[in-house]
């Protein structure tokens, strides 16, 4: 007898475990299974599974998922639908909801929840904004939650950050029904950041202290050798005179924690107060390739022709004279390239002349121009195409609502 089933649906999969530390859902393997197994039974035909770890909901910007929109936004995608354990898992956010759906539903593309039964009536679209409505509540509030908490801890001297500054470990104490970290001196790295805090203030220059600590074997924390901003960074962090901070760029505004003799120095205030001192007195004018403002033309832009770095503009120390510095030169010192300091003004007048006469010529522009003027009316005739189909869809939804609310107040 013939099989009169109709031709499966082609669907992609997507399943999304969050990185928020109290997130109760499905794992990823947990939601593949019952995606595939929904699919099975309900005459779909998997062409593509997405899977993001470690990612919140609450942001557009993860791999798998910017994928999945890319692949739907080209012409012939390969599949029809998009099945999720719960809408949550496709996005946390009501606006990423709509404008998202909306640019997939232009394309023939649904969203389906296979837990959540939203249909394409005026119910199940209310039903699926309130859905996505209280997800997204729920999110932010869990994420306050879970920042108050973490406020609290760090107020009581418990270490919450995610890393372990170098020289110290954790160890977890009994705080009630639970074991929270603190900090205590690490035997076998104490000895480093002492003698890092002593040449400091010897007078060796940030750049000499991680030369010679790579030519005594001594590594980083992550196992490579010493950079002049890992040292930098070592050498004006507070928490090696047993200062707890936390919450410096709270989003919210909240004052940032601070807390006193929170755990064991391994300096005291009164050498890292000099060593600041001496790094201040010591440090040249010095300007970042991406600064805004920069002086450097080309800081950020061009590449040492030894090591393929990036040149950094920096001044002298007396502040008249200016170079182009390989980034190796400056974090690790002499000898980590042979590439010669340039003469900032003399390279910056040598690749402006030949800017000018190679690419800035009158015909060039006059190109330029034309294109600039074809591209811009492109996007303005773009943005009146997308405008107009808003404005449709918008008329669209706003008599379905007077519907609903007309259905509401009748029932």
């Amino acid at each position: 007898m013939p099989d009169h089933r109709p031709e499966p649906t082609p669907a992609a999969l997507y399943a999304r475990v969050s990185s928020d530390r109290q997130d109760v859902d499905l794992s990823v393997a947990a939601q593949l299974r019952a995606l595939r197994d929904h699919a099975e039974k309900n005459n779909y035909l998997v062409v593509r599974e997405y899977v993001d770890e470690a990612e919140s909901g609450r942001v557009a910007d993860r791999p798998q998922f910017r994928r999945m929109l890319d692949e739907a936004s080209e012409d012939g995608a390969p599949f029809e639908e998009i099945l999720v354990w719960k809408f949550s898992r496709f996005t946390r956010k009501r606006e990423h909801a709509v404008a998202f759906k909306s640019m997939l539903r232009r394309r023939g593309i649904r969203v389906v929840s296979i837990t959540e039964h939203a249909d394409d009536s005026p119910t199940g679209k209310l039903m699926e904004a309130i859905i996505e409505s209280v997800d997204e509540f729920y999110s932010e509030n869990l994420a306050q939650e879970v920042a108050r908490g973490m406020r609290e801890a760090a107020s009581r001297g418990f270490w919450v950050a995610s890393r372990t500054p170098y020289g110290y470990s954790r160890v977890y104490v009994q705080d009630g029904a639970k074991k929270r970290p603190r900090l205590e001196p690490d035997p076998e790295t104490v000895p480093v950041v002492e003698r890092i805090f002593a040449l400091a203030e010897a007078g060796k220059g940030i750049t000499e202290i991680a030369r010679t600590l790579n030519d005594d074997g001594i590594t980083n924390p992550t196992g490579r050798p010493w950079s002049k901003n890992g040292v930098h960074i070592l050498l004006t962090n507070e928490v090696y005179t047993g200062v707890l901070q936390w919450g410096m760029g709270a989003k919210d505004g909240a004052p940032p924690v601070r807390v006193e003799d929170a755990f064991p120095r391994i300096v005291s205030k009164e050498q890292f107060g000099r060593v600041q001192s001496l790094m201040r007195s010591r440090a040249p004018k010095r300007a970042h390739p991406r600064r805004v403002g920069s002086s450097y033309l080309l800081s950020g832009l061009v590449k040492c022709r030894s090591c393929r770095r990036a040149l950094s503009g920096q001044d002298s120390k007396s502040g008249q004279f200016s170079y182009y510095v390989c980034q190796s030169l400056m974090k690790r010192g002499r000898g980590a390239c042979d590439a010669p300091r340039l003469n900032a003004r003399r390279f910056e007048r040598l690749v402006v002349d030949q800017l000018r006469a190679n690419v800035l010529t009158d015909s060039n522009i006059r190109d330029l121009v034309r294109l600039v003027g074809e591209e811009l009316d492109g996007i303005a005739h773009e943005q009146r195409r997308k405008l107009e189909t808003i404005e449709s869809e918008l008329a669209d939804v706003r008599r379905r609502l007077d519907r609903l609310y007309h259905l509401m107040e009748t029932t």
